[in-house]
């Protein structure tokens, strides 16, 4: 007899995926056409900024139907060919499979007369009335109304979304109001920043625990952790679980559950516990790392990268340790441990971020040796005097 308290499976943080991705819109009510203009007139206005996916089917084998839309800006394109039952992917996929092929798209546009999608787009347009009264059921979430010609919203329509009058009205031509409405979702859906003190490591090179030197009249973990707390909704200290009683209970802890993997552990713990935020991960062993670093760093954050990083002033290679990681970079880092890898730096190497000089290359000093130690000491030093 299984125990009530068994539980199959590990508590995991929920991620509330649509069918495609986090961010997605199925748009429908129109012909095919209609959608896929529209579509493309969003993508083109959101892609320098945001990676855009656009999904459809077409009912012929002619693919020139549906060319144009990556070179109007998005980062991928899905169409599946229903007649000959192939995709430009050779294959049918899951929903799991769809997740990972759009898991780096900020929005994903799909043509609702063929998929659904978590959000809608509905568009009032008199030729598609029947068709529209067969798809009330993919009418879940509408966040946006189009009027394709001067006319009422049908009654149909009124009885199914009993709030419609609280849904933004516009009509399809209206192409600056529309463009207004996907940027304010950009912005709502852009993720929250959390921080992440990294001070699990055992500082073996160094001698000493770095995390609890006072470099400037605080241990350097909860220096870190302060400066954090003005920039970030949350901050966390990561630690090893046997370091937990060590840290001061004013400072919120998450303990390694990617062990025996050193930072790159930390952060994948990190993005587990909370997967739907970024964090800001900043090593303890970067003395010299101040408010203006972090506010520049944030203020340079792409969002449309897996990371936003500094580069190294030694090696012109990312700075791991002094990073936003974005939720997206979730599935590049297990699938990059899936090969072995636990580098975060080769992670940054081999993937789509942002990379940006700091304003004091000082400010990336880190501090492995008492060599190291001494050097940071004199410039502390100097400051003082100056």
């Amino acid at each position: 007899m299984i125990s009530k308290e068994h539980r199959k499976h590990s508590k995991l943080a929920k991620v509330p995926y649509g069918n495609f991705g986090l961010n997605e819109f199925a748009i429908l009510g129109a012909t095919c056409e209609t959608i896929r203009s529209l579509s493309q007139n969003i993508i083109q206005a959101l892609s320098p900024k945001y990676k855009c996916a656009y999904i459809d089917s077409q009912h012929t084998d002619d693919r020139a139907a549906t060319s144009g839309t990556i070179t109007s800006g998005a980062a991928t394109e899905y169409v599946n060919h229903v007649h000959y039952g192939e995709s430009r992917f050779n294959k049918t996929f899951t929903p799991f499979q769809y997740r990972q092929l759009f898991s780096d798209c900020d929005i994903i546009l799909v043509n609702g007369n063929h998929y659904e999608a978590k959000n809608q787009v509905l568009i009032i347009d008199e030729t598609k009335k029947e068709s529209l009264k067969k798809r009330l059921a993919q009418l879940t979430n509408v966040q946006l109304i189009l009027f394709n010609s001067d006319i009422e919203i049908f009654d149909f329509i009124k009885e199914h979304l009993p709030s419609w009058q609280q849904i933004p009205v516009y009509a399809l031509s209206d192409h600056e109001n529309i463009i207004s409405f996907f940027k304010l979702q950009m912005r709502h859906a852009e993720p929250l920043l959390n921080g992440l003190v990294l001070a699990g490591g055992k500082s073996e090179r160094f001698g000493y625990d770095k995390g609890k030197i006072s470099w400037h009249g605080n241990e350097q973990r909860y220096h870190i952790a302060d400066m954090l707390g003005s920039q970030c909704k949350e901050v966390f200290i990561s630690c090893r679980a046997e370091q937990q009683h060590e840290i001061d209970a004013a400072y919120k802890t998450l303990p390694d559950t990617f062990t025996g993997l050193g930072p790159y552990g930390a952060i994948l713990s990190a993005l587990r516990e909370q997967p739907t935020k970024a964090w800001l991960v900043v090593a303890c062993d970067l003395p010299l790392i101040d408010a203006v670093s972090l506010e520049y760093l944030i203020q340079n954050r792409d969002v449309s990268k897996i990371a936003t990083t500094y580069e190294s002033p030694h090696d012109s290679l990312p700075e791991p340790l002094i990073t936003i990681w974005e939720p997206k970079s979730y599935p590049v880092l297990l699938s990059s441990l899936s090969q072995s890898n636990s580098c975060p730096r080769k992670a940054l190497i081999n993937n789509d971020i942002r990379m940006i000089k700091a304003l004091d290359a000082n400010t990336l000093i880190n501090v492995n040796t008492i060599e190291d130690s001494e050097q940071v000491k004199n410039i502390l030093e100097r400051r003082t005097v100056t």
